[in-house]
Order: C-alpha cells, then structure tokens, then sequence
C-alpha cells in the first residue's frame, strides 16, 4: 500500500474511533475515506501527515470539516489528530435512529489510545435534540461520558459557564407510571 494510501486509512481509523464506538452508523467503518483539501503534506519518518485549506473528510455519514487537520502516529502505533477551524466540526449519524451526533470547536483532539475526544474553545455537542456548550468538551466514547468546562475569566453574557439542554423523553421512552401511586 501506497503512503498515502496507508495514511488515509490511518486517518479514517483516528476518526471513526470515538463515534463508532458510541453508536455511530455501523456502515462507515466499512465505506471509503474521501479527503479533499488545498494542500497535504506527508512525512513518513516522523510521522505526521498535514492536510490544509478547506478540508472535508467524508466515510459514509461521518464528515469531519476543518482548515487543517493533522495526525501523528506514536511508536506504538496509536495516532492523535488535530483539527483546527472557525470552527472545526464533525457530524455522523446514530445507528438505528434517524438522530445525528455533531459538535464543533475550534479545535478539535481524538486520541485512538485512550479514546477521547475533546472539543476546545467555543465547544459545542450534540446528540439528538440534546447539547452542551462550554470553552472545553472532554467525550470518552469507551464510558459514553461528557465533560464539559466553562471558562472563568470570560467576559461574554452567559460568564463562560457551561450550558445543556436536554429534551424531555417521549410517552414511549418514559418508564411506564404506576397506576396505584398516590401524589
């Protein structure tokens, strides 16, 4: 296989982790990674392989846009990628529902060894009709669990707290009430 070739599977493995593990579409993992970006720059001796200008990465639902994405790869063969952009953003949908999970930031980390992926600055996610906004997003796809920070010092209306909303469930989600209970 090809540099290139063997990068874009790389890079389509780093980035896939996180949502497939939290029930991203199945299908994607085995769809082909497009990549489109003004300039791309590979380094196999050190490598780190740099993608820049406009970039778009799609694998079936998965689509992951940004001004630069670049990915490094540890001995040991685990990669960590970096996305940058005003904002950097990704979006794929959930397996069995018609619901996306989605987020952005202006810069975004996945680490394929501890299988986090962080939103930073202007941090936003979304799962369904859910989200949460703050200056850092952590989401750990091994546990399904969110993180999110705000920013003390900032001066902007919300005080840099951190924000959610969480849609109400629906009758059919809803545990059944127990007809006998007395309020």
């Amino acid at each position: 296989m090809n540099p290139r070739a063997r990068f874009l599977a790389l890079l389509g493995l780093l980035l896939l982790g996180p949502l497939t593990e939290s029930r991203a579409e199945r299908g994607d993992r085995d769809q082909p990674l497009q990549l489109e970006a003004d300039r791309a720059s590979m380094d196999d001796t050190k490598q780190v392989s740099i993608f820049e200008g406009n970039v778009r990465l799609v694998q079936g639902t998965l689509v992951i846009r940004g001004d630069k994405i670049v990915v490094t790869e540890t001995r040991a063969g685990f990669r960590h990628g970096t996305v940058t952009g005003n904002p950097a953003s990704f979006r794929q949908k959930l397996d069995d529902s018609e619901e996306w999970a989605e987020g952005s930031g202006e810069r975004i980390e996945y680490d394929t060894q501890s299988e986090v992926l962080e939103l930073y600055n202007q941090a936003s996610m979304k799962r369904g009709q859910d989200e949460v906004r703050g200056d850092h997003i952590t989401y750990n796809s091994r546990q399904t669990t969110f993180v999110a920070t705000g920013k003390a010092d900032q001066k902007s209306p919300d005080q840099g707290r951190v924000r959610a909303v969480f849609q109400p469930k629906t009758a059919a989600s809803a545990p059944a009430a127990n007809s006998t209970a007395k309020p």
